[in-house]
């Protein structure tokens, strides 16, 4: 991926916001309840996510149906996705939300993928960060680097190596930490529950469940942050996160520590899966067959959430600063979360295999 696409992603953020899709007046969901199904746990970021946008939704939406979150754990959230992938259009009361740990299986070719996602309808696509951060007894020895946390064996809750969690296992890698993974987990909030139990040492949240869960943890003593991995600017560099500006970026960090490179075929492989994984981390879904006026109404309801005057302040407390994408941009982000380079992807796979011994043809 070149520094012009780069550019192309990072400035569709700044115009997407304000581009409303006229919605049919035929389509009413006076009545009716619209399941918006998540393939985590209740605990992790999708959850504050999707508990976020749906009161805004269902207040956007013609009828003012009610928007209940559900929640289909399993694989990483491969089973919900291969779920969903069976669904078809009924009668427009079907939102499914997906996050990096879905769009990275079917990135490395995971022989349990059963889904595909050119079959589906995104109407509205969200960019996040995400914090790592460490127990206080370690964090005493982060001074911007980690050229003192080399020697220490750190424990880490994951969902699973080619999930989400791979930017966060090969950041630290790259780095010179010792952190060994314990898989299995079924979203993020229950690896935030094994750091606050003392089963883990180092975590990572995204922007949405560090704001609501692991910020009590920092403020309280409890945790110590350790970096974000960062956001894109215009040009496609990585700069601090706007939602966290006082928190320097793995870019930062690695720039610091020894050993540590900021080119050459690691980090490219790192940054490719990390821009596929955050700045359009979180997608909403119609199922396939959904009628055009359907998608329209939605991407209408969520342009009307977009316009709203109170929207960016309680969405930086919420979810964090990040940008939007509704109807076409959505799809354009989309895009995006689904297309690495194929030297990325080979490099990926490599490292999968000889790290955790996962082989993907």
């Amino acid at each position: 991926m070149t520094d012009s696409t780069f550019k192309r992603y990072a400035l569709a953020g700044l115009l997407c916001v304000g581009v409303a899709t006229p919605a049919s007046a035929e389509v009413d969901f006076s009545g009716k309840t619209i399941s918006w199904v998540i393939p985590f746990s209740e605990t992790g970021g999708s959850a504050k996510w999707a508990n976020f946008f749906a009161p805004l939704l269902s207040e956007a939406l013609p009828g003012n149906p009610t928007v209940v979150v559900k929640f289909m754990p399993g694989a990483g959230s491969t089973k919900g996705a291969n779920w969903f992938q069976h669904q078809k259009y009924v009668d427009g009361t079907l939102l499914f939300g997906t996050s990096g740990s879905t769009q990275f299986p079917y990135l490395l070719d995971d022989p349990r993928v059963r889904y595909e996602y050119k079959d589906w309808n995104p109407v509205m696509a969200s960019g996040t960060g995400g914090v790592a951060y460490l127990n206080p007894e370690d964090g005493a020895d982060f001074d911007g680097s980690a050229n003192k946390l080399t020697d220490t064996d750190f424990i880490y809750g994951s969902q699973g190596a080619t999930r989400l969690d791979l930017v966060p296992l090969l950041a630290w890698e790259m780095l010179g930490m010792k952190v060994e993974p314990v898989f299995g987990i079924k979203g993020r909030g229950d690896g935030r529950l094994m750091f606050e139990r003392g089963e883990a040492t180092i975590d990572y949240q995204t922007s949405s469940s560090f704001l609501k869960g692991s910020k009590e943890l920092v403020d309280s003593g409890k945790a110590t942050p350790m970096m974000t991995w960062g956001a894109l600017d215009g040009d496609g560099n990585i700069v601090r996160d706007p939602t966290f500006p006082d928190m320097p970026s793995f870019k930062e960090v690695c720039e610091k520590t020894e050993g540590c490179e900021t080119s050459g075929e690691v980090w490219d492989a790192w940054k490719a899966f990390f821009i596929a994984g955050f700045p359009s981390q979180k997608i909403a879904f119609l199922p396939a067959g959904t009628p055009q006026e359907v998608i329209d109404t939605y991407t209408a309801a969520f342009q009307k959430v977009a316009d709203r005057p109170d929207f960016a302040e309680i969405s930086a407390k919420r979810i964090g600063k990040y940008p939007l994408f509704i109807g076409e941009d959505a799809q354009a982000a989309l895009n995006t979360a689904v297309s690495v380079p194929d030297e990325a992807k080979a490099y990926v796979k490599g490292w999968l295999k000889k790290s955790y011994g996962v082989d993907l043809k």
